[in-house]
Protein backbone atom coordinates (compact mmCIF):
# COMPACT_ATOMS: atom_id res chain seq x y z
CA UNK A 1 0.00 0.00 0.00
CA UNK A 2 1.34 3.47 -0.86
CA UNK A 3 1.75 6.06 1.89
CA UNK A 4 -1.07 8.16 0.39
CA UNK A 5 -3.45 5.17 0.51
CA UNK A 6 -2.23 4.37 4.04
CA UNK A 7 -3.06 7.90 5.25
CA UNK A 8 -6.55 7.67 3.65
CA UNK A 9 -7.09 4.29 5.35
CA UNK A 10 -5.82 5.76 8.64
CA UNK A 11 -8.36 8.63 8.51
CA UNK A 12 -11.20 6.11 8.11
CA UNK A 13 -9.96 3.80 10.89
CA UNK A 14 -9.33 6.77 13.19
CA UNK A 15 -12.94 7.93 12.75
CA UNK A 16 -14.21 4.44 13.63
CA UNK A 17 -11.86 4.35 16.62
CA UNK A 18 -13.26 7.62 17.99
CA UNK A 19 -16.83 6.28 17.64
CA UNK A 20 -15.87 3.06 19.45
CA UNK A 21 -14.30 5.01 22.36
CA UNK A 22 -17.36 7.32 22.51
CA UNK A 23 -19.53 4.26 23.37
CA UNK A 24 -17.95 4.40 26.85
CA UNK A 25 -16.36 7.83 27.28
CA UNK A 26 -18.67 10.86 27.26
CA UNK A 27 -17.09 14.09 25.92
CA UNK A 28 -13.35 14.64 26.58
CA UNK A 29 -12.92 14.76 22.79
CA UNK A 30 -9.84 16.95 22.90
CA UNK A 31 -8.14 14.79 25.55
CA UNK A 32 -8.81 11.56 23.60
CA UNK A 33 -7.47 13.18 20.40
CA UNK A 34 -4.27 14.19 22.17
CA UNK A 35 -3.76 10.74 23.72
CA UNK A 36 -4.27 9.10 20.32
CA UNK A 37 -1.94 11.60 18.62
CA UNK A 38 0.80 10.69 21.10
CA UNK A 39 0.14 6.93 20.58
CA UNK A 40 0.47 7.20 16.79
CA UNK A 41 3.49 9.50 17.16
CA UNK A 42 5.15 6.92 19.43
CA UNK A 43 5.27 9.25 22.45
CA UNK A 44 4.15 9.15 26.10
CA UNK A 45 1.67 11.44 27.86
CA UNK A 46 1.25 12.97 31.29
CA UNK A 47 -2.40 13.48 32.32
CA UNK A 48 -3.01 16.19 34.89
CA UNK A 49 -6.43 16.19 36.52
CA UNK A 50 -8.27 15.88 39.81
CA UNK A 51 -9.48 12.41 40.93
CA UNK A 52 -12.74 11.04 39.54
CA UNK A 53 -12.44 12.23 35.93
CA UNK A 54 -12.39 8.61 34.59
CA UNK A 55 -8.69 8.61 33.66
CA UNK A 56 -8.35 4.83 34.21
CA UNK A 57 -11.57 4.07 32.32
CA UNK A 58 -10.47 6.30 29.45
CA UNK A 59 -7.05 4.63 29.09
CA UNK A 60 -8.52 1.14 29.46
CA UNK A 61 -11.14 1.90 26.77
CA UNK A 62 -8.50 3.31 24.39
CA UNK A 63 -6.33 0.20 24.97
CA UNK A 64 -9.27 -2.12 24.22
CA UNK A 65 -10.24 -0.21 21.05
CA UNK A 66 -6.60 -0.31 19.88
CA UNK A 67 -6.40 -4.05 20.60
CA UNK A 68 -3.51 -3.56 23.05
CA UNK A 69 -2.55 -5.14 26.36
CA UNK A 70 -3.21 -2.72 29.27
CA UNK A 71 -1.84 -2.63 32.84
CA UNK A 72 -2.42 -0.12 35.61
CA UNK A 73 0.25 0.54 38.25
CA UNK A 74 -0.81 2.46 41.36
CA UNK A 75 2.23 4.46 42.44
CA UNK A 76 2.64 4.71 46.24
CA UNK A 77 5.48 5.96 48.50
CA UNK A 78 6.56 2.36 49.31
CA UNK A 79 6.61 1.12 45.68
CA UNK A 80 10.00 -0.38 44.74
CA UNK A 81 11.53 -0.61 41.22
CA UNK A 82 11.18 -4.43 41.36
CA UNK A 83 7.42 -4.02 41.94
CA UNK A 84 7.05 -2.55 38.45
CA UNK A 85 9.93 -4.16 36.53
CA UNK A 86 9.70 -7.68 37.96
CA UNK A 87 12.30 -9.72 39.83
CA UNK A 88 14.28 -12.95 39.76
CA UNK A 89 13.08 -15.80 41.98
CA UNK A 90 14.39 -19.28 42.70
CA UNK A 91 12.20 -21.98 41.14
CA UNK A 92 11.74 -25.58 42.37
CA UNK A 93 14.92 -26.67 40.52
CA UNK A 94 16.97 -23.99 42.32
CA UNK A 95 17.34 -22.00 39.09
CA UNK A 96 16.75 -18.26 38.89
CA UNK A 97 13.65 -17.39 36.91
CA UNK A 98 12.60 -13.87 35.90
CA UNK A 99 9.00 -13.02 36.79
CA UNK A 100 7.84 -10.09 34.66
CA UNK A 101 6.35 -7.06 36.40
CA UNK A 102 3.33 -5.03 35.24
CA UNK A 103 5.56 -2.85 33.04
CA UNK A 104 5.44 -5.62 30.41
CA UNK A 105 2.31 -4.47 28.57
CA UNK A 106 1.63 -2.25 25.54
CA UNK A 107 -0.12 0.54 27.45
CA UNK A 108 0.85 1.35 31.04
CA UNK A 109 -1.23 3.66 33.21
CA UNK A 110 1.20 4.99 35.82
CA UNK A 111 -1.35 6.31 38.31
CA UNK A 112 -0.19 9.25 40.47
CA UNK A 113 3.43 8.97 39.38
CA UNK A 114 4.44 11.83 41.68
CA UNK A 115 3.54 9.75 44.78
CA UNK A 116 6.53 7.43 44.39
CA UNK A 117 10.21 8.19 45.22
CA UNK A 118 12.67 9.19 42.47
CA UNK A 119 14.32 5.72 42.40
CA UNK A 120 11.05 4.09 41.27
CA UNK A 121 10.21 6.96 38.91
CA UNK A 122 13.63 6.47 37.28
CA UNK A 123 12.94 2.73 36.70
CA UNK A 124 9.82 3.62 34.71
CA UNK A 125 11.67 6.30 32.77
CA UNK A 126 14.33 3.83 31.52
CA UNK A 127 11.50 1.73 30.08
CA UNK A 128 9.94 4.83 28.46
CA UNK A 129 13.15 5.95 26.80
CA UNK A 130 14.80 2.64 25.88
CA UNK A 131 11.67 0.46 25.37
CA UNK A 132 13.64 -2.08 27.44
CA UNK A 133 14.47 -2.78 31.10
CA UNK A 134 17.56 -4.09 32.88
CA UNK A 135 17.03 -6.43 35.84
CA UNK A 136 19.92 -8.18 37.64
CA UNK A 137 22.23 -7.48 34.70
CA UNK A 138 19.85 -8.94 32.11
CA UNK A 139 18.34 -6.82 29.34
CA UNK A 140 14.67 -7.42 28.48
CA UNK A 141 13.00 -5.80 25.48
CA UNK A 142 9.41 -4.57 25.88
CA UNK A 143 6.67 -5.41 23.39
CA UNK A 144 5.97 -2.68 20.84
CA UNK A 145 4.00 -0.47 20.54
CA UNK A 146 4.84 0.73 24.04
CA UNK A 147 3.11 3.70 25.57
CA UNK A 148 3.13 5.15 29.10
CA UNK A 149 0.30 7.34 30.30
CA UNK A 150 1.15 8.83 33.70
CA UNK A 151 -1.31 10.75 35.86
CA UNK A 152 -0.67 13.51 38.34
CA UNK A 153 -3.07 15.02 40.83
CA UNK A 154 -2.61 18.82 40.67
CA UNK A 155 -4.14 19.60 44.06
CA UNK A 156 -2.51 17.24 46.55
CA UNK A 157 1.15 18.14 46.90
CA UNK A 158 1.83 16.85 50.42
CA UNK A 159 3.88 13.65 50.48
CA UNK A 160 4.61 13.80 46.74
CA UNK A 161 7.84 13.77 44.75
CA UNK A 162 7.44 16.16 41.79
CA UNK A 163 9.01 14.83 38.58
CA UNK A 164 12.32 16.57 37.78
CA UNK A 165 12.37 18.68 34.62
CA UNK A 166 14.63 16.17 32.80
CA UNK A 167 12.07 13.42 33.44
CA UNK A 168 9.09 15.60 32.49
CA UNK A 169 10.86 16.19 29.16
CA UNK A 170 10.46 12.45 28.37
CA UNK A 171 6.71 12.97 28.01
CA UNK A 172 5.66 14.08 24.57
CA UNK A 173 2.43 15.69 25.87
CA UNK A 174 1.16 17.09 29.14
CA UNK A 175 -2.65 17.01 28.92
CA UNK A 176 -4.94 18.90 31.29
CA UNK A 177 -8.23 17.19 32.13
CA UNK A 178 -11.12 19.56 32.83
CA UNK A 179 -14.41 18.84 34.59
CA UNK A 180 -17.20 17.72 32.23
CA UNK A 181 -19.90 20.21 31.22
CA UNK A 182 -23.33 19.98 32.88
CA UNK A 183 -24.81 18.08 29.89
CA UNK A 184 -21.87 15.66 29.78
CA UNK A 185 -22.05 15.00 33.51
CA UNK A 186 -25.78 14.19 33.22
CA UNK A 187 -24.91 11.69 30.45
CA UNK A 188 -22.10 10.18 32.56
CA UNK A 189 -24.41 9.67 35.55
CA UNK A 190 -27.10 8.08 33.34
CA UNK A 191 -24.59 5.74 31.68
CA UNK A 192 -22.80 4.64 34.86
CA UNK A 193 -25.72 4.03 37.20
CA UNK A 194 -27.45 1.29 35.22
CA UNK A 195 -26.66 -2.41 34.77
CA UNK A 196 -25.73 -2.23 31.09
CA UNK A 197 -22.32 -3.62 30.05
CA UNK A 198 -20.83 -2.04 26.93
CA UNK A 199 -18.41 -4.10 24.86
CA UNK A 200 -15.53 -2.24 23.20
CA UNK A 201 -14.30 -3.88 19.99
CA UNK A 202 -10.62 -3.96 18.99
CA UNK A 203 -10.29 -2.05 15.70
CA UNK A 204 -6.49 -2.20 15.33
CA UNK A 205 -3.73 -4.74 15.84
CA UNK A 206 -0.31 -3.90 17.31
CA UNK A 207 1.21 -4.53 13.85
CA UNK A 208 -1.13 -1.98 12.22
CA UNK A 209 -0.32 0.64 14.89
CA UNK A 210 3.44 0.17 14.31
CA UNK A 211 2.90 0.41 10.53
CA UNK A 212 0.93 3.68 10.92
CA UNK A 213 3.68 5.04 13.19
CA UNK A 214 6.17 4.42 10.35
CA UNK A 215 3.83 5.96 7.74
CA UNK A 216 3.46 9.09 9.91
CA UNK A 217 7.24 9.40 10.29
CA UNK A 218 7.56 9.25 6.49
CA UNK A 219 5.15 12.19 5.99
CA UNK A 220 7.16 15.05 4.40
CA UNK A 221 7.39 18.42 6.15
CA UNK A 222 8.22 21.70 4.41
CA UNK A 223 11.33 23.53 5.69
CA UNK A 224 9.30 26.61 6.60
CA UNK A 225 7.09 24.50 8.93
CA UNK A 226 10.15 23.00 10.67
CA UNK A 227 11.61 26.51 11.00
CA UNK A 228 8.28 27.74 12.44
CA UNK A 229 8.31 24.96 15.09
CA UNK A 230 11.99 25.49 16.00
CA UNK A 231 11.42 29.26 16.09
CA UNK A 232 8.45 28.82 18.44
CA UNK A 233 10.55 26.70 20.83
CA UNK A 234 13.36 29.27 20.63
CA UNK A 235 10.94 31.99 21.77
CA UNK A 236 10.39 30.10 25.09
CA UNK A 237 14.04 30.65 26.13
CA UNK A 238 14.24 33.86 28.19
CA UNK A 239 17.89 34.59 27.28
CA UNK A 240 17.28 34.12 23.53
CA UNK A 241 17.03 37.01 21.04
CA UNK A 242 13.50 36.08 19.99
CA UNK A 243 11.96 35.60 23.48
CA UNK A 244 8.58 37.31 23.89
CA UNK A 245 8.01 39.90 26.64
CA UNK A 246 5.94 37.42 28.67
CA UNK A 247 8.75 34.85 28.45
CA UNK A 248 11.42 37.35 29.53
CA UNK A 249 9.29 38.46 32.44
CA UNK A 250 7.87 35.18 33.76
CA UNK A 251 9.97 32.20 32.58
CA UNK A 252 13.16 30.88 34.19
CA UNK A 253 13.90 28.09 31.68
CA UNK A 254 12.58 27.43 28.20
CA UNK A 255 12.05 24.23 26.21
CA UNK A 256 14.91 22.16 24.75
CA UNK A 257 15.40 20.56 21.29
CA UNK A 258 13.22 17.56 22.20
CA UNK A 259 10.25 19.98 22.18
CA UNK A 260 11.00 20.88 18.53
CA UNK A 261 11.18 17.19 17.58
CA UNK A 262 7.90 16.44 19.35
CA UNK A 263 6.16 19.47 17.80
CA UNK A 264 6.95 18.19 14.30
CA UNK A 265 6.08 14.54 15.05
CA UNK A 266 2.78 15.49 16.69
CA UNK A 267 2.00 17.96 13.86
CA UNK A 268 2.51 15.13 11.33
CA UNK A 269 0.02 12.92 13.21
CA UNK A 270 -2.42 15.84 13.62
CA UNK A 271 -2.24 16.43 9.85
CA UNK A 272 -2.72 12.70 9.10
CA UNK A 273 -5.88 12.34 11.23
CA UNK A 274 -7.36 15.27 9.28
CA UNK A 275 -6.50 13.64 5.94
CA UNK A 276 -3.62 15.99 5.06
CA UNK A 277 -0.44 14.62 3.47
CA UNK A 278 1.86 17.24 4.98
CA UNK A 279 1.53 19.38 8.15
CA UNK A 280 1.37 23.18 8.07
CA UNK A 281 1.83 25.87 10.75
CA UNK A 282 -1.76 25.37 11.94
CA UNK A 283 -0.98 21.73 12.81
CA UNK A 284 2.04 22.88 14.82
CA UNK A 285 -0.12 25.44 16.68
CA UNK A 286 -2.77 22.77 17.40
CA UNK A 287 -0.30 20.62 19.37
CA UNK A 288 1.93 23.39 20.81
CA UNK A 289 0.17 23.77 24.17
CA UNK A 290 0.42 20.07 25.09
CA UNK A 291 4.03 19.80 23.86
CA UNK A 292 5.33 22.94 25.60
CA UNK A 293 3.19 23.19 28.75
CA UNK A 294 5.47 21.01 30.94
CA UNK A 295 8.73 22.16 29.36
CA UNK A 296 8.71 25.80 30.44
CA UNK A 297 9.62 26.64 34.03
CA UNK A 298 7.80 29.65 35.48
CA UNK A 299 9.54 31.96 37.96
CA UNK A 300 8.27 33.17 41.32
CA UNK A 301 6.81 36.35 39.79
CA UNK A 302 4.61 34.28 37.44
CA UNK A 303 3.32 32.19 40.37
CA UNK A 304 2.61 35.32 42.43
CA UNK A 305 0.74 37.04 39.59
CA UNK A 306 -1.19 33.92 38.53
CA UNK A 307 0.32 33.75 35.03
CA UNK A 308 -0.40 30.37 33.43
CA UNK A 309 1.71 28.33 31.00
CA UNK A 310 -1.17 28.62 28.53
CA UNK A 311 -0.93 32.44 28.49
CA UNK A 312 2.82 32.29 27.89
CA UNK A 313 2.51 29.71 25.08
CA UNK A 314 -0.28 31.66 23.36
CA UNK A 315 1.99 34.72 23.33
CA UNK A 316 4.39 32.73 21.08
CA UNK A 317 1.86 32.68 18.23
Amino acid sequence: MSDVAAVEQFVKQYKDLKQEIAKVIVGQDDVINQILISVFSGGHSLLIGVPGLAKTLMVNTIAQALGLDFKRIQFTPDLMPSDILGSEILDEDRHFKFVKGPIFANIILADEINRTPPKTQAALLEAMQERAVTVAGHHYKLDLPYFVLATQNPIEQEGTYPLPEAQLDRFMFAINLEYPSFKEEVQVVKATTNDEKIKVNALFSSGEILEYQHVIRRIPVADNVIEYAVGMVGKTRPDGNTATDLVKQYIDWGAGPRASQNLILAAKTHAAIHGKFSPDNEDVKAVALSVLRHRIIKNYKAEAEGITEKQVIESLF
